[in-house]
This record gives C-alpha cells, sequence and structure tokens, in this order.
C-alpha cells in the first residue's frame, strides 16, 4: 500500500531543512542571478573554461547591484563575487587583482557578526586571499592578518579540510613551479550553510548522479567545521541524510541507508524535548527506519519507527496545524507492520487514524484529497484481509472524491485514476460486475493518455491495464466468448510487454515487471513466454552493469529467481528450437562472470584494420584496464570521500566504456561484439569433442549435447528437480554406501542416457565437457555408473571435464604464444593466519612435485613464512603453471570471499578476479572445497577453480569437498607422472593425467569412495 506524503516541511519523507531564507524586493532577479552565477563557476571547475568564469562574475556582479548598503543579502552578495573573482585572480595570474577579491571578502566579513553562521567561512576565504597575496608581493602584514584570521580552531579544521579536498582534485590545479604551486580556490574554499542549501536544490532537480556525489561530499567536508556546538549543525545533518537515502534509492547500497539513520539519529540528539525541531527530527528518523525495515525486514526498525512516530504525535495536541500529517505517518507504519505480522489491531487503529485525519481536512482544504486517498488505501487493505464488501465500497466512493477534487492537469490526476480503476478491478473480480470492469479499464486509459511519452509512470498504468485485462480473462475462461477471452489475454502480455519496455521508469521496476511477466505468461502457456525471458535477462544483465561492487552484484543475485536462465532455456526447447536455447542458457548464467570478463576481450584481428580501430582498441583497453581496478566499496577501511570519488569514477568509466563497445560494433565484422553469442559462435567450444548441456527446471530435465558439425542432440531425461535436489542431499553424506545407490541413480537417470546417444559419434576414450545448470553443478557426474561386477561406468568409456559456461571454454581453447620456458610456482602454506595446528603433508607434496617435473622446467617454491597473501600474488601474476598446496575455503554467505588461506592474509576470489590470467596455462589446486558453488545461485557458479577459469587459466584442477592428506599424496604423484610423460608439459593432457590417477586410485580399496571422486578437471 502507498500512502501519499504531505507536502510540508515537515512531513516531506525526503524534506529538506532550509539553512537561510533570504527576502528581497528584487529576490526574484537577485535569485536568478546568483543561482547563474553559481553554476557557471561550478562548471568552470570541471572545464576549464574561462568564459564561464568571466560570467560567472559578470552575474555576481549585477546579483551585488541588486543589493545597497542596508541589503540582507549584502555580505553574501559580496562574498559570492569575491569567490570568482579571487580564481580568475589565480587562474590568470593577476595577482595585482588580488586586492578587489581581498576588499570584497573583508567588506562581507565585516557586514557578519561574531555569532553570524557564516563569518567563520568568511575568515577562511579572506585568509586564503591575503595568503596568496603575500606569496605573489611578500606584504607581512598579509601573513600576520592571514595568521591572526585562522588562530580560531573552527577556521583551523576548516583550513584541513579545504587542503583534503583540493589534494582529491589535483589533476583540475593550475600549474606553477616549486613554492609557488598553488591550489585552485574554487576546491579550497569550503561552502557556506546558504551555498549548501542552494547546491542542495539544485542537485535534487538535476537527477544527475555525479552531482549528487559532489553535493554529498561538500556536506561531509561542513560538518568537518560546523561542529556540534554549531546552531546549523542539525540542518545539515538532516540534510545531509536526505541526500544519502537519495542516493541509496537510486543504487541500492546498504551503507547509504545505514549512515542516514546514524546522521538522523545524531540530529535528533540535538534537538530535545522542548525543541522547536524535534518533532520534525523524530518523523524523519522513523520515516528512514521504515525504509531500512522494507529493505531488510528487520522488526526492531519498524517498532521504533512506531515509537517515534507516536511521540511526534503527542507533540501535535488536538488543534496543532501539523496534527493530521502526523496521524497520517503513525498510521502508515502501523499499517506497514500490519502487513509484516498480520496484528488486526494495527490494522484497525490505521484505519482510526486515517478517519480522524480526513476529520481535519474538511472540503475545501488542500489536504482534503490526501487524506481521502490515505483512507481509502487503508480499507483496501483491511478488505483483502477480511473481506468485507462494505470497506471496498467505501474504499471507491473515497477515491471518486479524490478523482473529483484532482481535475485534468492536476499533477496526480493520473494516479487517482489508476487506485481508483485497481479498486475497481478488486471489486470485479470478487462480484463479476461487468460495469466495474469497464470503468476501471477506463480510468486506466485515461490515465494513460495524461502521461507523456518518456513518464516512467506509464510502467505503472501499464502494468494495472495488464491486470485488468488478465482478471476479466479468468473471469470469462468458463464463458462462452472464447474470443473476447483470448482477446484480454493478448491485451494482458502486451501491457506487461510494454511496462517491462518503458525506459525511463528504470531497470528495476522494469526487471520486476518483466518477471511478473515471465510467471503469468507461463502460468497461461502464452506465446510471449518465450520473448518475457529473453527480457528479463536482458535487464539483469544490465541492471547488474550498473553496480561496481561483484559483492553487490552476487546479493543482487539471490534476491531474483535462480532458475531464470534454465527456465528460458526449458521454454525454447518446449518450442522446439534447441538452438536458442543454449543461447539462453548462456546469456542467462554466470552473468556476474559475463560482466567482470567483458573488458578482458582479444581485439588482435580489429588492430589491424587501420589508424583509427588501432586506436579504438587502444581506447577500448585502456577504459577496460581502468575498470579492472576493484571498487573501493571492497575496502571497508577506505575513507568516505574517496569511496564516493572512486563510485563516480566507475560509472563515468562505465559509460566512457559502452561508448567504445558501441563505436567497435559500428565496425564491419564486429556488429556483435561483447553481444550475447549467437549458437553458430558458441559451437565452436565444442570443436574436437561435444559438450553435454545438462537443463533442470520445474517443467523438466533435459541434456543438449552440442557437436561442432552437427546438429545439437535434445535428450529428455528420466528425473526431476525434486529428485535431484535428494541426490544432491545425498552425496553430502559421502559414506561409501549412500555414495554407491546415489551415484548408480545418477548413471540411470542422467549419465547414461547421454552415453546412449554419444557413443555413435564420439568414440570410446575420447574426452567430453559437462556443462550443468541448477542442482547438477553439485553432482560428481564424472563418476557415475552402475557399480556392480562387470557393470558400465561413465570412466570406462570417457574421460570427463568440465565447463562453468561454452563462452569460458572458448576462451580456454584460444591459443596464446608460448613462452620457451615454463615458469611453475609450488605454493604451499601449512600453518596460516588463525591455525591451531600444522599441515605436516604441504612440504613434502610441493618436494614431490619438484622431484616428478622435467627437468628444463623453471621451478619456484614458496611455502611456510614466504607463503604470504602478496607472494601468492605475485607469483600468480609471474608464472603460467602452478600447484596450490594449502587450506581452501568456500564462503557461502560471501562467495567471492572464499579463498587459499595464506600465512598472513588470505588470497581471496576476488583478488583472484582482479586478475588478468590469460596467459596462464595449467593450475593445481591441491586444497579442500574449490569446486563448491553456492546453491542459492547455482547457475553463478561461484568458486575459486571457476575463478580461475574465468580469470583466463586454459586447465584447472579442483576439489569437490574435503580431501584427506594421504589421498592427495598419491593422486599427485600418479597425475604428475601421467602429466609430464616424454619430459613435456602440455595442459591439454591435464584431464587425461587426472583420469588416468584417478583410475590407478579407484583399483585401491583402500581409499574411501568419496576420496577417489573428489578431484575433477575444469577446462581444456
Amino acid at each position: 500500500m502507498t500512502l501519499e506524503q504531505r507536502l510540508s516541511v515537515e512531513y516531506n519523507a525526503a524534506v529538506l531543512c532550509p539553512l537561510t531564507i533570504l527576502t528581497s524586493r528584487n529576490m526574484g532577479v537577485l535569485a536568478v542571478k546568483t543561482d547563474a552565477g553559481h553554476r557557471l563557476l561550478a562548471r568552470y571547475c570541471r572545464t576549464q573554461n574561462s568564459s564561464d568564469l568571466d560570467q560567472s562574475i559578470n552575474h555576481f556582479e549585477r546579483a551585488s547591484d541588486l543589493c545597497p548598503m542596508d541589503h540582507p543579502y549584502r555580505p553574501a552578495a559580496l562574498f559570492n563575487l569575491a569567490t570568482p573573482k579571487l580564481v580568475s585572480c589565480q587562474a590568470g595570474g593577476r595577482y595585482l587583482d588580488l586586492d578587489i577579491a581581498i576588499n570584497l571578502f573583508q567588506d562581507a566579513l565585516d557586514l557578519r557578526h561574531i555569532d553570524h553562521p557564516d563569518r567563520t567561512v568568511t575568515q577562511l576565504h579572506l585568509a586564503i586571499a591575503l595568503l596568496s597575496r603575500f606569496v605573489k608581493h611578500g606584504f607581512q602584514t598579509d601573513a600576520d592578518t592571514a595568521e591572526e584570521l585562522l588562530s580560531d580552531s573552527h577556521i583551523h579544521r576548516a583550513a584541513l579540510i579545504a587542503i583534503e579536498t583540493s589534494a582529491l582534485h589535483s589533476a583540475g590545479s593550475i600549474g606553477a613551479s616549486d613554492h609557488e604551486e598553488e591550489w585552485p580556490t574554487a576546491f579550497i574554499l569550503p561552502f557556506s550553510p546558504n551555498q549548501l542549501a542552494e547546491r542542495v536544490e539544485w542537485c535534487l532537480r538535476r537527477d544527475d548522479p555525479h552531482a549528487l556525489d559532489e553535493v554529498i561530499s561538500l556536506h561531509y567536508d561542513a560538518l568537518g567545521y560546523y561542529n556540534t556546538g554549531h546552531a546549523y549543525r542539525g540542518q545539515l545533518l538532516c540534510n545531509l541524510s536526505v541526500l544519502l537515502i537519495t542516493r541509496f534509492e537510486h543504487r541500492s547500497n546498504n551503507e547509504d541507508l545505514d549512515e542516514a539513520i546514524a546522521l538522523q539519529r545524531e540530529a535528533l540528539a540535538l534537538h530535545p524535548v522542548g525543541h522547536t525541531d524535534r518533532s520534525k527530527s523524530l518523523n524523519n528518523l522513523a520515516n528512514q527506519l521504515s525504509s531500512r525495515f522494507k529493505h531488510r525486514g528487520n522488526d526492531k526498525d519498524l517498532d521504533e519507527a512506531i515509537a517515534l512516530q507516536r511521540e511526534a504525535l503527542a507533540l501535535h495536541s488536538v488543534g496543532h496545524t501539523d496534527r493530521s500529517g502526523s496521524l497520517d505517518n503513525l498510521a502508515c507504519q502501523l499499517s506497514s507492520r500490519f502487513e509484516h505480522r498480520g496484528n488486526d489491531e494495527d490494522l484497525d487503529q490505521a484505519v482510526a487514524l486515517h478517519r480522524e485525519a480526513l476529520a481535519l481536512c474538511p472540503v475545501g482544504h488542500t489536504d482534503r484529497s490526501m487524506s481521502l486517498h490515505n483512507l481509502a488505501c487503508q480499507l483496501s487493505s483491511r478488505f483483502e484481509h477480511r473481506g468485507n464488501d462494505e470497506d471496498l465500497d467505501q474504499a471507491i466512493a473515497l477515491h471518486r472524491e479524490a478523482l473529483a477534487l484532482r481535475p485534468v492537469g492536476h499533477t496526480y490526476r493520473s494516479k487517482s485514476s489508476n487506485d481508483l480503476a485497481n479498486r475497481l478491478r478488486i471489486r470485479f473480480e470478487h462480484q463479476r460486475n461487468r460495469e466495474d470492469f469497464d470503468e476501471s479499464r477506463d480510468n486506466l486509459r485515461h490515465a494513460l493518455t495524461l502521461l507523456t511519452q518518456h513518464d516512467p509512470r506509464q510502467l505503472v498504468v501499464h502494468r494495472s491495464l495488464a491486470k485488468t485485462h488478465l482478471s476479466f480473462h479468468d473471469s470469462e475462461r468458463d464463458g462462452t466468448d472464447a474470443g473476447e477471452d483470448d482477446d484480454s489475454l493478448n491485451a494482458a502480455m502486451h501491457h506487461f510487454q510494454a511496462a517491462a519496455n518503458v525506459v525511463s521508469a528504470g531497470f528495476l521496476p522494469r526487471l520486476r515487471t518483466s518477471l511478473i511477466w515471465v510467471h503469468l505468461a507461463r502460468q497461461h502457456s502464452h506465446g510471449t513466454e518465450l520473448e518475457a525471458h529473453t527480457t528479463s535477462m536482458h535487464l539483469l544483465d544490465t541492471y547488474m552493469s550498473t553496480t561496481a561492487s561483484v559483492s553487490s552484484r552476487h546479493n543482487i543475485m539471490k534476491d531474483f529467481p535462480s532458475t531464470l536462465a534454465v527456465d528460458a532455456a526449458s521454454c525454447a526447447l518446449r518450442s522446439g528450437d534447441v538452438c536458442r536455447a543454449v543461447e539462453l542458457l548462456e546469456q542467462g548464467r554466470t552473468i556476474i562472470w559475463t560482466q567482470m570478463t567483458r573488458p578482458h576481450t582479444p581485439l588482435d584481428t580489429l588492430q589491424t584494420c587501420g589508424d583509427d580501430a588501432a586506436a579504438l582498441v587502444k581506447k577500448f583497453r585502456d577504459l577496460s584496464s581502468l575498470l579492472d581496478k576493484p571498487p573501493a566499496n571492497e575496502r571497508e577501511a577506505t575513507p568516505r570521500v574517496d569511496v564516493e570519488a572512486e563510485e563516480a569514477r566507475y560509472r563515468h568509466l562505465v559509460k566512457d566504456w559502452n561508448g567504445a563497445v558501441e563505436e567497435i560494433q559500428e565496425i564491419e565484422g564486429f556488429s556483435r561484439f561483447l553481444l550475447p553469442p549467437s549458437f553458430s559462435d558458441l559451437r565452436d567450444a565444442a570443436r574436437g569433442e561435444p559438450i553435454i548441456v545438462l537443463i533442470a527446471s520445474m517443467s523438466s530435465c533435459d541434456a543438449i549435447i552440442i557437436w561442432h558439425e552437427q546438429p545439437p542432440t535434445q535428450i529428455p531425461l528420466p528425473t526431476t528437480l525434486e529428485k535431484l535436489l535428494t541426490l544432491v542431499d545425498r552425496f553430502q553424506r559421502r559414506s561409501t554406501l549412500a555414495l554407491t545407490a546415489a551415484l548408480i541413480e545418477l548413471w540411470d537417470d542422467v549419465v547414461c542416457p547421454v552415453v546412449r546417444n554419444l557413443s555413435p559419434f564420439a568414440p570410446r576414450g575420447s574426452q567430453i565437457w559437462w556443462c550443468p545448470t541448477s542442482f547438477f553443478n553439485f553432482l560428481p557426474l564424472h563418476a557415475a555408473g552402475e557399480y556392480r561386477e562387470n557393470g558400465e561406468s561413465l570412466s570406462q568409456q570417457y574421460i570427463s571435464s568440465y565447463t562453468s559456461s561454452l563462452i569460458a571454454l572458448m576462451k580456454a581453447r584460444r591459443s596464446h604464444d608460448r613462452c620457451s620456458s615454463v615458469p611453475f610456482a609450488a605454493i604451499g602454506q601449512n600453518r596460516p593466519a588463525g591455525a591451531s595446528f600444522t599441515l605436516e603433508c604441504v612440504e613434502p607434496e610441493l618436494e614431490l612435485v619438484r622431484s616428478l617435473l622435467p627437468p628444463a622446467i623453471s621451478f619456484t617454491k614458496i611455502s611456510s613464512v614466504d607463503a604470504t597473501r602478496s607472494r601468492a600474488l605475485s607469483a600468480l601474476q609471474d608464472n603460467t603453471w602452478l600447484h596450490f598446496s594449502c587450506h581452501g575455503t568456500q564462503n557461502f554467505d560471501e562467495p567471492f570471499n572464499s579463498a587459499f588461506l595464506m600465512r598472513d592474509q588470505p588470497l581471496s576470489l576476488l583478488d583472484i578476479t582482479q586478475m588478468d590470467l590469460s596467459r596462464h596455462e595449467f593450475i593445481f589446486l591441491s586444497a579442500c572445497e574449490t569446486a563448491v558453488g553456492d546453491i542459492r545461485t547455482p547457475d553463478e557458479v561461484i568458486h575459486l577453480a571457476a575463478g580461475l577459469q574465468f580469470a583466463g587459466v586454459k586447465s584447472v584442477i579442483g576439489t569437490l569437498w574435503t580431501v584427506d592428506d594421504s589421498t592427495v599424496q598419491r593422486l599427485v604423484e600418479a597425475f604428475y607422472k601421467n602429466l609430464c610423460k616424454g619430459g613435456k608439459m602440455n595442459p591439454k593432457r591435464a584431464a587425461w593425467a587426472l583420469h588416468q590417477a584417478v583410475g590407478s586410485l579407484a583399483r585401491d580399496n583402500d581409499i574411501p569412495l568419496d576420496q577417489r571422486i573428489v578431484f575433477i578437471h575444469i577446462g581444456v
């Protein structure tokens, strides 16, 4: 339920506290000139265009002329004019003109009494101007005066902040030599409260992410020198909190939301009982706690928000002008708690509060339409809970009255039409009155006509129209007019499609709408289901690309159906389009990895297409390199201003990178550059040997064999998603008896049907690749068999490898010029940080590896105290063959924190993802759980082995679960003996070498079954 918020200062959920309100007879012209001056000065700071600076001075001079000596705005006008004058002196080297700026600052200071909130800032500006003149002319009196001005601790703090801020913008500094180097004044000078208020209003009007980051940073600077005792600190806290909430709503960064609440708590502490602004602070903190509750579902936040709103209401007794707003706010919070807990008392109290609020807004009151709407929504909610027709009828009557108070041209006319239509639809669903349906549809059509082409509210209206037509379709399914029934269903899907394509509505609302479209199209077996799936995957991909942090991307994936890609592929299979199923599966799976590896794209062919193309390749690679730098929000201790600057940098880089991609796509032969690949491209992954893609969805489980030279083969599998989940659970137990039974079932239901279709075309003993999806990712397919005397098994017939995706395998197949030497590093850590015991097997294992390698190999061993995170990273960068022997951990809550444990700090999956390992040949991971994903996002395949494959390593050996030391020693010995046969090392022999090593272990009954099948091969 959505309640309209009051537009009064106190009750707007995103209220901005006015800092200083100035009035004059010429305020209109004065405001225009002042705004124009600030805007041009800000643009000059970004572009260094001198004409902007000159125009800024002209506007501020005109504003100053409008303020005679007795005008209350005169000190601000003088201050505003002095600032660009000082900037102009420094930029143009006209230091004789410093006298003008200094005189203006001095006049402004003289007009600001000792307690004036802007006096300290004026002192700072004047001191900087005097010091500038001292540097150039050596007037000692300037230095002495500046020192006196800066003696106040307030000013010292402001100066330090100014200098720190200037360092962040050093790229825009004005060049000078030696001791004469200076910072651009626009960056040195902190903003006054008046200027900050103007910047906030300007920023919120623009909807510019960069401007928002800039204003937030300025507010943090301001808090540094408006200390706890300053009269304006509470208002600055409030405004900064609002800005952080605004940014949170755009980017979903939880840190912004938590910080906004902390700032509001501080603001409330500055407004004790009896303070005139206490009710405002109570309301603001309550609204933000409520927002956090909606995102995280913590009951304590909601209970505290209700308690705060009750206190705010108590401050507005009967007769208070703001009581109606307080009643509505408390009712809104109680309604949220009812929806969360289902307590009837909360619901009834919310209705009663809205009724009282409406009684305070009689006919003719400016807020009556809003109160009508709020009560109508609450009554609708109670109807949905209890089914009392009287509540719904009264809600419709209230909505009709609200609509009548909002004639054509009213801002909320479209919204009122939509709200009334939705209630009429609900009544139609219960009472089947055709008039309600017609009126609902007509109101929505009317609402749509009131919106412009780019109005984001189109999405909501289209979605309401879709629901209305769907309600009519459901009501007529048993009727006689089948044609009208089909028309309604088609209309519903058309409006869902239109809603999902309202570009101005933003990626997240469109994505959520497309998922509803997917669900309903599947439920009604409608022909747009496949299109709905395609739209959803495209929007999910695009939405995730706006997030710099890989951990944030993983959290986003958990909020959406984990089966989106496999459901889309299954839909394509039902329509008989196997090739399309493969394309959709590859597009919708491993989205996180795809986002991260897009910058790592070979462009050697384009490089040869002329100078312009070569320059474009360089531009793309430079931007890709910059994008590869870790985003700031991955480092907990990073100063906030650095985080904000890094986030802004990242978004601008993404925009520039996308522009470079579009330029490349315009070149002949590169039209599909970085676009989802077509099946004709994907089948190249099966060059030489087949790939088996396994798909598990609610509707069916299938295998697709992809051949290089012939059409793909679809194989329906005699299993279900539910049976697969049970099978996964059985493999977790790992007792020999349970494992044997599970492997037999895996053979019968999955592997055997595939082998029967492979045998006519794939010769016995050849290599095959498994590309599993969903719960198939957690099954040891390579070990399936009948497990009886003379029984069949997969390992008897084929050598099994795995790949996380077809694209990852294609990347691994690409050849690079091999170095004549083979740099091999063995990294072992027997006692990592925090460990209570030593891994005795590590040192012997590393020596064993050394002894088995050909003599010509360039071998490096890093172990014990030397095996730190930084040394391991360096070795990983400098060597193309590696062997890890250490503890490995899989972090299921934050999978990018999965890691190899080193002596000081973990070498994490996040560290690996930030490396380009495209020339790396082979890595053996002798550690536990290096190829185990997160069952909540199974199609993202986020584990250490997959991370290495996506980073570019051609061939990786990983583990499905915990490994025994004795098993590892024997397998490592057998593996390297096979890999190094003939004195040469080739990563393409890794799968065969592992197959042979595992086969030798299988003949030893002393080794438990779970240890014989724990190792898998990934890649070529």
